[in-house]
C-alpha cells in the first residue's frame, strides 16, 4: 500500500535562491540530522538545460547515491540511490528512489512566489516550499504497521529538523553575500 506526507513552509526569501539552494545537492547531507552521518557516496549530474556554469543542479536523469545511519548509533549504512525524475527551474523537481530501504519512494520539491504578513501588517515577498512524498514499505501488511508505528512519525521529526535548518542555512548564506 502507498502513503503520502506532505510538509509545506514559507520562507523569506527570493524563490530563485530557495530553488537553487534545494536543488544543489551539496544540500541534501546538510539537510538531516547529524546523527544520520549522511554522506553522497556518487553522483552522476545532468545540469539542466540552459544552466549558467557556475550553478550546480541535478537536473532530470541525474543520480545521487548517499549512505546514511537509518537510526541513532546504528553500526549499519544504508545506501539510498535516487534519480532526478524531472525538472523546471524555479518550479519543481522530483526525485525517485532507484535502490534504497523503500518498495518505492518519489519525492517531488516545488516552490512558489509566496507572501507572507510581517509583524507591522505589511507583506513579506518570499517563497513557499512544498513537499510531497509518495512511499511503499516492503513487507506487504507488515510494512502497513511499521508505517503506523514508525515511519510516519519518523518523516514528520525528519521534516521538522529539515525545515529549521533550512532557514539556518540559507539565513547564513544570506548574510555572507
Amino acid at each position: 500500500m502507498r502513503h503520502r506526507f506532505q510538509a509545506e513552509q514559507w520562507l523569506p526569501y527570493p524563490l530563485e535562491d530557495v530553488f537553487r539552494f534545494f536543488s544543489d545537492p551539496a544540500n541534501l547531507p546538510r539537510l538531516m540530522p547529524s546523527w544520520h552521518k549522511a554522506r553522497i557516496e556518487a553522483m552522476k549530474l545532468v545540469p539542466p538545460p540552459n544552466t549558467a556554469t557556475e550553478v550546480v543542479a541535478a537536473g532530470a536523469g541525474s543520480r545521487i547515491t548517499i549512505s546514511f545511519r537509518p537510526f541513532l548509533f546504528s553500526p549499519v549504512r544504508l545506501r539510498w540511490e535516487a534519480e532526478i525524475a524531472d525538472f523546471a527551474w524555479n518550479q519543481h523537481f522530483s526525485d525517485l528512489q532507484r535502490k534504497g530501504p523503500f518498495a518505492y519512494w518519489l519525492h517531488r520539491h516545488s516552490v512558489q512566489p509566496s507572501a507572507s504578513n510581517g509583524p507591522s501588517g505589511i507583506g513579506i515577498h518570499g517563497t513557499r516550499v512544498r513537499d510531497e512524498i509518495t512511499y511503499q514499505l516492503p513487507l506487504g501488511s507488515l510494512g502497513n504497521i511499521v508505517n503506523r508505528l514508525f515511519v510516519k512519525d519518523q518523516l514528520r521529526r525528519t521534516f521538522a529538523f529539515r525545515q529549521a535548518r533550512t532557514i539556518e542555512l540559507l539565513s547564513r548564506r544570506r548574510h555572507a553575500r
